[in-house]
């Protein structure tokens, strides 16, 4: 992980800012509001401010749905649904994803325009792959560090795992190849899910902890998986991965769609008939196979790949186009340190947890003692619930500004 800073380069008082939203015009944060008319050649050396809005919007989004004071009183957007469907909450984490394919484009343009050999990029994306799955890793054993029990998969673990997937395809295969990789990823999935019979269950089996993905995960992950379920089956297992590489690579296609020489409203209104055509897909073939988060199906993927693809759209409009960007702000700053805040943001709820206080009967942890000391006395449970989640997210933004004062990007 490297921690990148403009002051190291240039005097502050040299610095020059965007007027509009303070944002640094010359270190890697640096972006510049263009016409709907610019070319690609232009647009590949600018930092698409909708994207960072976007990917901001998703960490505080991530907070919130993480950080709720009691799991008893979880405010309902902000609760995963049990089984099959959706809630926003459920959406998070798939845009991320999406985000992590279209910056993987942005990235690897600006890369081409300095010669480097194959071996020293792949190196590069190997790198910064261990060091997520690293992150992942330490997130999950923080405090108590027992690696006998250590759960292995992850969010951050499936980013790397996505990231290095994507950045491979994206290395060796053109546009037809990428959109084959995607094809093919999700019909081998479903193919899987379906038509693999499981031992004691036979083929097609969709329940909880009762099917082909949980099957392969109890006999390579045994012991290190996730607790919440009884460490039976864990919901960023192997084989749900394979449709997350998907969602990624629907992400890829949309970066190169905005690096494009099109109109920048033309480009968003492709996003918008391709979101809309994915919304549809998804929800049709949900008949058949339902969608579902915790097993990552491919109508999930294709779903929320449109989802994701009409929010971006909606940034890009508002943001790129309409050249409104104040009202982003916060979403932006969010946006430029993202893997560090949401880290931090584990780390201080997980030590807030492991915080016991002997304040009365059953000795309750730090958290679940706040939040009914001071948020369930103003508001009712679920209500409370937000407010206590939103605590922790102006925690959150609070470190993210001052990162940002301090022109520090923390790039993994």
């Amino acid at each position: 992980m490297r921690t990148r800073s403009t002051r190291r380069r240039k005097p502050l008082g040299d610095v020059k800012s965007d007027p509009q939203t303070g944002l640094p015009t010359d270190s890697c944060a640096d972006f510049q509001r263009r016409p709907a008319s610019d070319s690609s050649r232009e647009a590949n050396k600018v930092r698409l401010i909708s994207l960072d809005a976007f990917r901001g919007l998703t960490i505080a989004l991530m907070i919130l749905v993480n950080n709720h004071g009691d799991t008893g009183t979880v405010y309902s957007p902000l609760s995963h649904v049990d089984w099959n469907g959706w809630t926003p909450a459920d959406a998070v984490f798939p845009c991320f994803l999406f985000i992590v394919g279209v910056s993987l484009v942005f990235s690897f343009a600006g890369r081409q325009e300095t010669p480097l050999s194959s071996a020293r990029h792949a190196v590069r994306v190997l790198r910064r792959t261990i060091i997520l799955f690293a992150l992942g890793l330490f997130v999950n054993t923080y405090p108590a560090f027992d690696l006998s029990t250590m759960r292995i998969p992850g969010v951050l673990q499936r980013i790397a795992i996505c990231y290095l997937a994507a950045s491979l395809i994206v290395l060796k295969a053109g546009t037809r190849g990428r959109i084959l990789w995607l094809i093919g990823l999700l019909v081998s999935y479903c193919l899987m899910m379906l038509f693999i019979p499981v031992p004691g269950l036979g083929a097609g089996v969709l329940e909880p902890g009762q099917n082909f993905a949980a099957w392969v995960d109890s006999l390579l992950l045994k012991g290190h998986m996730w607790s919440y379920y009884d460490g039976k089956w864990d919901p960023e297992g192997i084989i749900s991965t394979i449709p997350a590489i998907a969602t990624t690579l629907f992400g890829v296609l949309a970066g190169q769609l905005l690096r494009s020489s099109l109109p920048d409203r033309t480009k968003a209104a492709r996003m918008i008939c391709a979101g809309l055509i994915l919304l549809v897909a998804g929800y049709t073939l949900s008949g058949w196979l339902p969608i579902n988060k915790s097993l990552w199906t491919s109508t999930f993927s294709i779903f929320m790949a449109g989802l994701a693809l009409m929010c971006l759209a909606f940034f890009h409009s508002l943001i790129d186009i309409a050249d409104l960007s104040k009202w982003a702000k916060p979403l932006i700053i969010l946006g430029l340190n993202p893997i560090a805040i949401y880290v931090m943001s584990i780390v201080l709820d997980t030590t807030l947890r492991s915080m016991n206080l002997a304040v009365s009967e059953g000795s309750p942890n730090c958290p679940f003692y706040l939040f009914r000391t001071l948020c369930l006395p103003v508001a009712k449970p679920e209500i409370a619930s937000l407010v206590y989640a939103s605590s922790n997210l102006i925690c959150m933004f609070a470190v993210a500004w001052i990162l940002w004062r301090r022109r520090i990007f923390i790039k993994v």
